[in-house]
């Protein structure tokens, strides 16, 4: 209807026309400042991953002798055609989610991505199509947002190099000129990548848990290659990612958790809060390895199964010490909603004052009330304080070259030295009078490499091979360093050491000859 001047308030703004405006080039700058954290980032990446179908995910970073050089993301997911994969580079364009997606918003490959590098390339190959790929820079944006196409010779190149992930379909994102890799100065790369993968390995096992326990296979690794030993190069480190379950307790804090209550929330119906209570001073890695205990108490919600908020209790309390014990998980609900929205990065939910007053009136089944379940938290951290424990002697942590299985258990079982730099474990050239070194200034141990297969049964090991070997030069050796002045007896100590495990390897050896286990 045509808009007549009166003095009743107008309802509906009145219109005469419309007009398309697509995107200044500029946005490509707001595009590249989203604020996402670089595990933020990662995590985003392999949520497309998981909706592609894939079981196999790996992070990939790739460096020579002097610098860290590109961040790649491999799964062996569905793939996309070359439709599919302008598609997927279109700034602005919103793909329709299936139920149970991960994806949300559209917007996480490129603005997740050119958060954290200038050049984002996307190669992938479905069943029936060949390898194709698109490459959109920071530049290109600029230039109306161009997309370069890749050689298709060079995508099938990248496909068959990661044969052993991709085999018929699967897609690999790559990220070049990547910033914070820009300020690694040289000589600095190992300590940077083992800071970066422990983030990124707590972050992604913390937030995919239960995609972890149901099976993902999920894999970070470094590759040098500037390595002669192989035309790929060697791979330097790898770790699987194991799930960081927040409610993996044993015990719980008080007999009779968890508990289910049901909060009626307006504009939402009922909403199901599990509450947990952990066991005071547990040392389980899903208590003390996920992040400050005052931050990681209260909400976890989760949506179709992938945590998106990891604790804080959204403006209805404020954390409080006495209640460190008090997690509490909650699904999200699959239909949109206007009490309950999830931001871009997917790492927090706003809520609305509809939530908050249907907290205040949740209940169990027993009809008690949500904030009993408070003082249960705050009675079990109390009782729990007041108990004598044995206090264990803080130890340097072990770093690259062991397990993060065993790193993990170690973290659970003794406090760590503050300030102290990972011991390391590598296989290197030592004098054949020589089991091990240690190299002190550096924090590593040296194996003498020309023992390898002997602890792996021939076989190539992987740089977290021999880990009972590792395990316990660790136990021995870990009071060797950081001392300040090397005393003669503790030099005494190694040496005969040394002695001992060069016997127990001829005897190894010999066993093997002879075919004994």
């Amino acid at each position: 209807m045509p808009y007549e001047p009166g003095a009743n308030w107008q309802y509906d703004v009145p219109t005469t026309g419309s007009t398309h405006l697509p995107p200044d080039a500029g946005y490509g700058k707001a595009l590249t400042n989203q604020g996402y954290g670089f595990e933020v980032a990662v995590a985003d990446l392999i949520d497309n991953s998981i909706d592609a179908k894939a079981d196999k995910i790996v992070v990939h970073f790739l460096r020579d002798a002097d610098r860290i050089l590109t961040l790649l993301i491999v799964d062996n997911g569905q793939g996309m055609d070359e439709a599919g994969l302008d598609a997927a580079m279109t700034v602005g364009r919103r793909r329709d989610y299936g139920e149970g997606a991960l994806g949300l918003y559209g917007t996480g490959l490129k603005a997740a991505s050119l958060s954290h590098a200038s050049s984002l390339t996307v190669v992938s190959r479905t069943k029936r199509s060949r390898a194709a790929g698109r490459r959109l820079t920071a530049e290109g944006i600029e230039d109306s947002f161009r997309c370069d196409t890749v050689d298709p010779r060079y995508a099938q190149e990248l496909v068959d190099r990661y044969d052993g992930i991709i085999e018929w379909h699967g897609t690999v994102v790559r990220w070049d000129n990547v910033r914070a890799f820009a300020t690694v100065g040289r000589g600095q790369s190992d300590q940077f990548l083992s800071k970066a993968i422990s983030r990124l390995e707590t972050h992604l096992g913390l937030y995919l848990h239960r995609y972890l326990q149901r099976g993902l296979k999920l894999d970070i690794a470094v590759w040098d290659v500037s390595s002669t030993e192989n035309e790929l190069g060697e791979e330097v480190d790898h770790i699987g990612v194991e799930p960081l379950d927040p409610f993996g307790y044993k015990v719980p804090g008080k007999a009779g958790y968890p508990l289910k209550f049901t909060a009626p929330v307006e504009g939402l119906g009922d909403v199901h809060l599990t509450a947990h209570i952990w066991q005071a001073k547990s040392r389980q890695a899903g208590f003390r390895q996920i992040g400050a205990l005052s931050e990681r108490q209260g909400f976890y919600f989760y949506r179709n199964d992938r945590l998106v908020q990891a604790g804080g209790w959204n403006g209805w309390r404020n954390p409080e010490g006495h209640l460190a014990l008090a997690r509490v998980a909650i699904d999200l609900p699959s239909r949109d909603n206007n009490v309950l929205s999830l931001d871009v990065k997917k790492e927090r939910v706003t809520v609305t004052p509809a939530f908050t007053e249907g907290i205040e009136k949740a209940v169990d089944s027993k009809g008690r009330v949500f904030r009993s379940y408070l003082a249960d938290a705050e009675s079990a951290y109390r009782d729990g304080s007041r108990r004598n424990e044995i206090v264990r002697k803080p130890v340097t942590p072990p770093g690259k070259g062991v397990d993060p299985k065993v790193k993990r258990v170690v973290k659970e079982e003794l406090p760590e030295k503050p300030g102290e730099d990972p011991i390391a474990f590598t296989w290197g050239a030592l004098p054949p009078e020589q089991f091990f070194g240690l190299d002190r200034e550096n924090n590593a141990v040296i194996l003498n490499k020309v023992y390898r297969d002997d602890f792996n049964e021939g076989r190539r090991g992987g740089s977290n091979d021999a880990p009972v070997t590792k395990t316990l030069l660790y136990l021995l050796l870990e009071d060797c360093f950081g001392l300040g002045r090397w005393e003669r007896t503790r030099q005494d100590r190694v040496d005969y050491w040394n002695t001992i495990l060069l016997a127990s390897v001829e005897v190894q050896r010999s066993r093997r000859a002879q075919g004994l286990s």
